[in-house]
C-alpha cells in the first residue's frame, strides 16, 4: 500500500536524449484529468541538452529525477525507478509516446469497477515522427482481450504496448519487475508473469499513440526474437504441463521466423546459425524440420529459380 502522502499514481518514464520526443511526452503526462500522480524520470545518461531540460521539471514537486549511468537496458532503468514508486498503482510511459488527457482517470475507473483485475491495458494508436497517424493504421487489425490472457499472450494474439500499462505496484513487486538481463522483450516477459498471478481489464479505446520513428529502441529486431524465447523460456518451470507445451511451441515458431527473416534478407549463413542455434530445443518438432527446410530453400535457392518453380506449381 502506498504511504498516506503518497500520490495514488506513479509514472514511470525511462529518458535518454530524443529531446524532440521527450518534451511533448512530459507533457502529455502533465496534461492528466487525473491529477493525483507522481512522475519519476530515470535518466539513462542522456546528453547535457535533454538534463538541462530535465531540471526545469523539478520546480514539479509532483516530478522526481533519477540521474543513471548509461546501460541502454529499459528493464534496468526502469526498475531504478520502480524502487522509488511510493503508489498504489504504477503507469509506465515511453520518452517518444503520447497519452491521451483521460488515459489515467479511464483506467483507474475501469480497474475499480473489476476488482479482481489488479492490471489494465489501453487500446493504441501509432503515429510518425511529425504526429501523423501511420498509413497502416487505416487496415491494422486490433482485437481485444481481457481476463485471464496468458495463453493468448504467449502466442501473440494480445497487442499490449508499455505506455498503455497500468498495474497495482503490489502485483508488480509480486511478479518481481522487470528482468534485467533482457535487453529486449522485457516488457512482454513482465506481461506473462502479471498475466499469470491476475486477469486483466482493458480500455478499448486509444488512450495511447505509439511513435514510430528511427531512433525506436526496437529497431535492433534481432533481439526481439531472443528477448521473447528468453521470456517463454523461463516460464516454462512456473506452469502446468498443457501450458509447458504451448510455450515450447512457441520457441519452435519464435526460431523458425527469427531464422526464415534472415533468409528473407538475403543472410543465409545467419540464417543456418539461427536454426543450429534453436536445434537444441526444437530437434523433436516436425514442424521445425518442415520450416528448417523451406528456411534453407529460401536461404540458399536463387529468388529467380524460386519464382519459376511458384509460377509452374500455379500453373499445373
Amino acid at each position: 500500500m502506498r504511504a498516506s502522502n503518497a500520490a495514488l499514481v506513479s509514472i514511470i518514464l525511462p529518458s535518454f536524449d530524443r529531446l524532440r520526443f521527450l518534451r511533448p511526452a512530459v507533457a502529455s503526462v502533465l496534461a492528466q484529468s487525473f491529477a493525483d500522480w507522481e512522475l519519476l524520470i530515470a535518466d539513462d545518461g542522456s546528453g547535457e541538452d535533454t538534463r538541462r531540460y530535465l531540471r526545469t521539471l523539478e520546480n514539479d514537486a509532483r516530478i522526481k529525477l533519477i540521474w543513471l549511468t548509461h546501460s541502454g537496458a529499459p528493464a534496468i532503468v526502469r526498475n531504478a525507478a520502480l524502487r522509488k514508486a511510493c503508489g498504489e498503482y504504477v503507469a509506465f510511459m515511453d520518452s517518444d509516446d503520447l497519452w491521451a488527457p483521460t488515459k489515467l482517470e479511464r483506467q483507474l475507473k475501469q480497474l475499480r469497477e473489476r476488482p479482481g483485475c489488479r492490471w489494465s491495458y489501453t487500446a493504441f494508436s501509432q503515429i510518425d515522427e511529425r504526429g501523423s497517424p501511420l498509413p497502416e493504421e487505416a487496415s491494422r487489425r486490433w482485437v481485444p482481450h481481457q481476463g485471464f490472457i496468458f495463453e493468448r499472450l504467449a502466442i501473440g494474439e494480445v497487442s499490449i504496448r508499455t505506455p498503455s500499462v497500468l498495474a497495482t505496484r503490489g502485483l508488480i513487486v509480486q511478479a518481481g519487475g522487470f528482468d534485467e538481463t533482457l535487453r529486449s522483450a522485457e516488457d512482454l516477459d513482465l506481461w506473462l508473469r502479471l498475466a499469470l498471478d491476475s486477469e486483466v481489464a482493458i480500455v478499448d479505446e486509444p488512450l495511447l499513440q505509439v511513435r514510430r520513428h528511427d531512433e525506436n529502441h526496437s529497431r535492433d529486431w534481432q533481439s526481439a526474437f531472443f528477448g521473447r524465447d528468453r521470456a517463454l523460456q523461463k516460464l516454462q518451470p512456473r506452469v502446468d504441463a498443457r501450458r509447458r507445451g504451448l510455450l515450447r511451441r512457441e520457441r519452435v515458431r519464435n526460431a523458425l521466423k527469427l531464422a526464415l527473416t534472415h533468409a528473407a534478407l538475403d543472410q543465409p549463413a545467419d540464417a543456418v546459425r539461427a536454426l543450429g542455434h534453436s536445434a537444441r530445443y526444437c530437434w523433436w518438432y516436425p514442424q521445425w524440420w518442415l520450416g528448417g527446410m523451406k528456411t534453407l530453400l529460401r536461404a540458399h535457392v536463387p529468388k529467380r529459380l524460386l519464382d519459376i518453380y511458384r509460377h509452374s506449381s500455379r500453373s499445373a
